[in-house]
């Protein structure tokens, strides 16, 4: 998500900073590179070299290091990085940055500092909602400032409330959007995702082998893009960011429900579900006991409604309407058949060997266009989707 973007990781004074070094670390892993500044005070909880061994780049802490400075290095720091991360922020860094005071590195750079910038602020929970504090945090908002704000839980002081850091996994979900170009800022999504589940009595099921991976990595891509994104998941669907509202369904009739409420008039639905092709017509309240002898059990099945037939012939129907198609043969031929039939505007052609992998490939069909994707891994291959999306 972060490949070849850089990353200023400014680490205030607090016993949070044990936090900052897992930060860092989730941060390389998600591709980025990251040079760490450090206040005075922080190298009192966690040693610079604990940051410089992990990260491979030298700690920055001292303003005035000549060998260092002689070429006005401390603003070529901050030209260097894409973003800028203060986790955890201290009320007295907070209200620093709020007034311009510039006293050390890290404050001289966030002067001197013309990219993104994310607070992280971790303090007591009285220190935090100390109408200063919320004055200074507001204050940043207005200049263009993002915040994740501090979690409630135990302190460090052994109190209870709002003042705990943020999870490592949040922030990094917070820098996504001020490191991706707002292309969908105002619209509004709705994306189905997963298998859905049919129960045959009180115990067992019938689904199939789709894991909702890919649906969840489009809501996630369309929301860091700017847009509004509702997921209707299936069982089993992975979690999401927390600006993706999610409704958790389990059949496919309560798929559908929760379509044809969330879709109405939205911008775009895409319908990544693999939705049960048939259901039990007489479901047992029960569990059905085994019998002695080998005896046969038969079952009848009907089809399940068409879900996105159904969202195409919407009296307030989506502006556009996405539709995949998992085929074994003839991927292109059997897209453009059900393009026509189901009313959508196009549709992915996937093959269901992708079922369950982390890789994806396939086919975009639309009225006047047609193009292979190649095996990529699922969370290009939801961006990619976004833009032949965008194009339409």
């Amino acid at each position: 998500m972060l490949q070849g973007k850089r990353i200023l990781l400014g680490v205030g004074g607090g016993i949070a900073v044990y936090r900052a070094v897992e930060l860092m670390r989730l941060l390389m892993k998600q591709g980025a590179e990251v040079k760490v500044v450090m206040t005075k005070s922080a190298t009192e909880f966690v040693t610079p070299l604990t940051f410089e061994a992990l990260s491979g780049n030298k700690v920055h802490m001292d303003l005035f290091d000549l060998t260092e400075q002689h070429g006005m290095g401390h603003i070529q720091l901050v030209r260097w990085a894409d973003a800028v991360v203060l986790a955890p922020v201290t009320s007295n860094l907070l209200a620093k940055v709020t007034h311009g005071i510039a006293d050390d590195l890290l404050t001289t750079l966030i002067l001197a500092n013309e990219k993104p910038v994310l607070l992280a602020p971790a303090m007591n929970a009285s220190m935090w909602l100390a109408d200063v504090t919320q004055r200074n945090v507001s204050s940043l908002k207005k200049k263009g400032y993002a915040v994740i704000e501090p979690v409630a839980g135990e302190l460090a002081c052994g109190e209870q409330g709002a003042g705990r850091l943020a999870e490592p996994e949040s922030i990094v979900q917070a820098l996504l959007p001020l490191l991706t170009e707002q292309t969908l800022v105002g619209q509004h999504w709705v994306i189905n995702a997963g298998p859905t589940v049919e129960a045959w009595d009180a115990v067992r099921t019938m689904s199939n082998r789709a894991s909702g991976s890919l649906g969840a990595l489009l809501a996630d891509a369309a929301a860091v893009q700017g847009a509004k994104v509702c997921l209707i998941a299936g069982k089993g669907t992975p979690r999401t960011r927390h600006d993706v509202q999610r409704v958790d369904v389990e059949s496919a009739a309560e798929m559908l429900d929760a379509c044809l409420l969330a879709a109405q008039g939205v911008d775009v639905f895409v319908g990544t579900a693999a939705v049960s092709d048939f259901r039990f017509a007489e479901p047992l309240p029960h569990k059905l006991k085994r019998q002695d002898g080998g005896a046969m059990t038969q079952v009848e099945l009907i089809e399940n409604p068409d879900i996105i037939q159904a969202v195409a012939a919407m009296d307030k129907r989506p502006h556009h309407v996405i539709a995949f198609a998992a085929e074994s043969e003839k991927h292109v031929g059997y897209a453009k058949e059900k393009l026509l039939r189901k009313g959508v505007d196009a549709i992915v052609a996937n093959d269901i060997s992708n079922m369950g992998s982390n890789l994806a490939s396939g086919w975009w069909v639309s009225q006047n266009h047609q193009e292979a994707i190649e095996s990529m891994p699922k969370a290009m291959f939801a961006k990619q989707l976004i833009q032949f999306i965008h194009a339409l």
